[in-house]
């Protein structure tokens, strides 16, 4: 028998300003799609082969584009499926400590080849007793106080990962805590390649799945608030979009290190999930004006997408030129060692979006980090 998995997945209606329900069944056998309206109880769509969607996109929670539609998996739709791809998933935390936001690219990389996903990510700069709330448990130990002092010392990026045994994996990834012992015992590892000593060690990774649970919820808030705020400065900046495609596509880590070997300072960094509204109010100044404009849209809103504040003098101007034409076809013929020359598809999937005027750097940052954060 074909295998089939099956979500239960809601849809946000403009028009009628109604959540709508589907089921949405998919085929790994040859990619295809189906979907089934739940409340008029009628095929919605039948079978049909679809590109854009692949198996390791779907997870409950995640967010899925068909044919522009943004569909939320909420729940699996059978037990088959749940027994499939559910058992196994779990999220952790990953916190990249001060001395290693720097390596942020290498560390994507390294969580793209273990098969993890980043689903939540955000830097930010933790005050000395939101750092010794976070390591509690660690109050009696003799080092405690150097920890704290150094988590807190400067910028840090904390990540939800999310894949099969993801909690031993990214442990596993690490390697022993103390960065001279992972040199001797596990020398591929994060610490082993990246890591000073037992304090400054590049990251850390929840113990277990209920540290895990709670770590999350204090970087990343399921209820009220926020958690710890952004590192957004909103001055002298410009904004830097990693679109969708390019995060499925598992360039991330590549594009961090581009933008970090030509000398550009990231001030802030977080994921977010766009829903059309914002995506369509974000790019209102291409309204009428760009071909592309729809397209463009239901990009941004296709998955997560990680936005990046670019600090530094005349930032706008020398990062848009690093980032080169929008068609990438164009900029491989003009300038080959552009962000989207190198990683990008076509004019829509071109990799990253990049502030085009310089006087509107400071909104747009403003516009995720200060209004979509807030």
């Amino acid at each position: 028998m074909e295998d089939r998995y099956a979500f239960l997945t809601e849809w946000y209606d403009p028009t009628a300003a109604l959540l709508r329900r589907y089921q949405l069944f998919y085929y790994p056998q040859d990619g295809s799609v189906e979907m089934f309206d739940v409340k008029n109880r009628r095929m919605f769509l039948r079978r049909t082969k679809y590109d854009d969607i692949h198996q390791e996109d779907l997870f409950v929670g995640n967010r899925v584009n068909v044919f522009s539609r943004q569909l939320n998996l909420i729940d699996y739709g059978d037990q088959y499926t749940a027994n499939k791809l559910g058992s196994k998933k779990e999220r952790t935390l990953a916190l990249v400590k001060p001395d290693a936001v720097t390596r942020i690219g290498d560390i994507f990389e390294l969580i793209y080849s273990s098969h993890l996903i980043v689903t939540k990510a955000k830097m930010t700069k933790l005050t000395w007793s939101q750092a010794a709330d976070f390591y509690a448990e660690h109050q009696s130990k003799p080092f405690f106080n150097n920890l704290v002092q150094f988590v807190s010392s400067g910028p840090a990026v904390a990540m939800e990962l999310m894949g099969d045994e993801a909690t031993s994996i990214w442990r596993k990834l690490l390697g022993p805590a103390d960065s001279a012992v992972a040199r001797k015992e596990a020398p591929q590892s994060v610490r082993a390649q990246f890591g000073t000593d037992a304090v400054k060690n590049v990251c850390h990774g929840s113990e277990s799945l209920a540290a895990a649970a709670r770590e999350l919820e204090f970087f990343f808030p399921s209820t009220i608030g926020h958690g710890p705020s952004n590192t957004a400065v909103y001055t002298d900046c410009t904004c830097c979009i990693i679109k969708p495609h390019a995060i499925s596509e598992g360039l991330t880590g590549k594009i961090l290190n581009s933008i970090s070997a030509a000398g550009f300072e990231i001030s802030a960094l977080e994921m977010f999930n766009v829903d059309r509204a914002n995506a369509e109010e974000f790019y209102e100044v291409y309204k009428g004006v760009v071909t592309e404009y729809p397209s463009m849209v239901t990009e941004l809103c296709s998955g997560p997408c990680l936005v990046l504040e670019i600090h530094g003098t005349d930032v706008p101007k020398s990062f848009r030129e690093f980032c080169g034409p929008s068609d990438p076809e164009i900029a491989r013929h003009l300038r080959s060692n552009t962000l989207r020359a190198l990683y990008g598809k076509d004019k829509v999937r071109n990799a990253v979006h990049c502030t085009d005027l310089p006087e509107d750097g400071g909104l747009e940052v403003q516009y995720f980090f200060k209004i979509l954060d807030g």
